[in-house]
């Protein structure tokens, strides 16, 4: 496999590194190589590492399931790009002509995030929640502090596993839980910010620099809002009054207004009420309402438009959550922000390419 990709008259030459239990293996997949093809997810959607080998004398040894096989990718010439760690869980011999496909995952998710467990979670934050978790499971925990101040009143971990249970918190938050590089990020989802918080950079993608692209625009029901009611079920319990004696303060000072009592009862809309999502269930309270409101309202925005293309010259360099900003398409789609979600690297004879998933970015809303 040459795997020349042709841009402007110049040929350009795929380079990677493989290595297998931190063996570099490279020079022995050079002239066996087929495919090699990276995919990243955002999410606790594993990414995936996807090897195919020229196995026709028979001579390729099958790596053992839970091997570990790192993967950089890039030109030759250039800096690598380093994509992390992937656990062989897949092993899979064809023929004829005989050939080898070997295919690892990111996370080896047959470990114990995979492993049910009972828990209530009261009267905390999502920081406290993610940093317990991430300590179970030796993990470096990756979490924005405005995220990690989100405060948790209740919620049940019901004979669910820390992986399903991460990803139905991070949806009932607008955020995504990932395992990369052995972090556990949980940040907002679609914002182009780090876990610190930071703002990451814009990449720009022109027309001439695709092979072909696609847009898709729904209306998703031309919704303007979201209204999301709550009502409380528990009284509070009254406390007992006890009569004590005290001396009577000589000097008085200010007392402050007493607290104005939440509602028992209301309806919480984002947007406009022209035409409404009513969401079919009843929240415990206003702040529950207000975030289920706030994070349907932006599912709504992400899912109105996608867009893909695929790069004739392979970027490395790229991932999902980056902000992008396309020029030479239509106008609509040239004015709209987009977030890339899933990035697809593929070296093969064909050279080199990047293909990329995106959604639009959606603008930053209070979470307070």
């Amino acid at each position: 496999m040459n795997g020349y990709s042709w841009i402007n008259g110049a040929a350009l030459i795929p380079a990677y590194r493989v290595t297998l239990e931190n063996n570099d293996i490279t020079a022995t997949l050079e002239g066996r190589l087929l495919s090699l093809t990276h995919t990243d997810n955002r999410g606790f959607e594993a990414d995936q590492l996807d090897i195919e080998l020229d196995d026709a004398d028979g001579k390729v040894q099958l790596p053992r399931r839970g091997a570990v096989l790192s993967l950089a990718i890039g030109w030759q010439g250039e800096p690598l790009y380093s994509k992390g760690r992937f656990t062989v869980d897949e092993i899979e011999h064809s023929g004829a002509p005989d050939r080898l496909t070997i295919r690892a995952r990111s996370a080896d998710f047959r470990a114990t995030l995979n492993t049910k467990r009972e828990k209530s979670w009261h009267n905390t934050t999502i920081g406290d929640v993610v940093k317990e978790i991430a300590a179970r499971h030796k993990l470096e925990q990756a979490i924005g502090e405005d995220m990690a101040k989100q405060p948790v009143e209740h919620i049940d971990q019901t004979n669910e596993s820390d992986g399903s249970f991460l990803m139905r918190l991070a949806k009932q938050y607008g955020a995504i839980a990932s395992v990369k590089n052995g972090n556990l990020l949980f940040i907002r989802q679609g914002q182009g910010k780090t876990a610190s918080g930071k703002a990451l950079p814009v990449v720009t993608i022109a027309r001439d620099s695709g092979d072909n692209h696609r847009f898709s625009l729904a209306d998703r029901g031309a919704y303007t809002g979201v209204v999301a009611s709550w009502l409380h079920t528990k009284e509070p319990k009254k406390k007992e009054e006890v009569k004590v004696k005290r001396r009577r303060r000589r000097k008085t000072t200010a007392q402050k207004p007493d607290k104005v009592p939440e509602p028992k009862q209301g309806d919480y809309l984002i947007g406009t009420d022209e035409n409404v999502l009513v969401l079919s269930r009843t929240y415990a309270n206003r702040a529950n309402a207000e975030r289920a409101a706030k994070m349907t309202w932006e599912r709504l925005q992400r899912g109105a438009a996608s867009f893909s293309i695929s790069l004739a010259k392979g970027r490395g360099d790229l991932f999902p959550e980056l902000p992008v900003k396309v020029s030479g398409f239509k106008q609509p789609i040239d004015a709209a922000e987009w977030t890339i979600t899933t990035v697809t690297n593929s070296i093969s004879e064909s050279g080199f390419t990047t293909s990329l998933d995106l959604e639009v970015k959606i603008a930053d809303l209070d979470m307070e």
